[in-house]
């Protein structure tokens, strides 16, 4: 895994498995890791999928994946200057935007959708979170996200 540009916290279409078949990580400080990055996405929605992905592998992560939390700090690293500013006055349109994948999940072929929010320039409301149910296609996957992102406007 190449991770020496800071542009985007991992690599674009990554995929990852639960049993890569390499050696297994530390998991508490995998753990810790993907902890703070938790709490980070309260003002770093742009660490919100990767820490959502990550979070799935804190049982038994690999050295794979605690590759891929190092490449998010190094993402974090190098855009320390990044957040959220709320700034007064401006145009205060509620804009919003909804995303999914189909089938990104390669251990149960689950998708992950997502959501974002903007009330003016700045970021209200964002998810990014695992489907509980299988996509039949990548229509369904993409009605689910629009309709949850939906939801959240109203």
């Amino acid at each position: 895994m190449d991770c020496t540009s800071v542009a985007i916290p991992l690599a674009a279409n990554e995929k990852f498995r639960k049993d890569d078949g390499e050696k297994k990580a530390n998991s508490s400080l995998y753990r810790s890791l993907i902890g703070s990055f938790l709490y980070l996405t309260s003002t770093r929605p742009d660490i919100m999928f990767p820490a959502s992905l990550l979070s799935r592998f804190m049982q038994e992560p690999s050295q794979v994946h605690f590759g891929a939390a190092k490449c998010v700090l190094r993402y974090l690293q190098g855009t320390m200057d990044y957040g959220i500013m709320y700034r007064f006055g401006g145009d205060l349109n509620l804009i919003g935007y909804s995303d999914s994948d189909w089938a990104g999940s390669i251990d149960d072929m689950k998708s992950t959708f997502g959501y974002a929010f903007l009330f003016g320039s700045s970021i209200c409301s964002w998810i990014s979170k695992k489907r509980s149910v299988v996509a039949q296609s990548t229509t369904e996957a993409e009605y689910v996200s629009a309709t949850k992102a939906t939801s959240q406007a109203i």
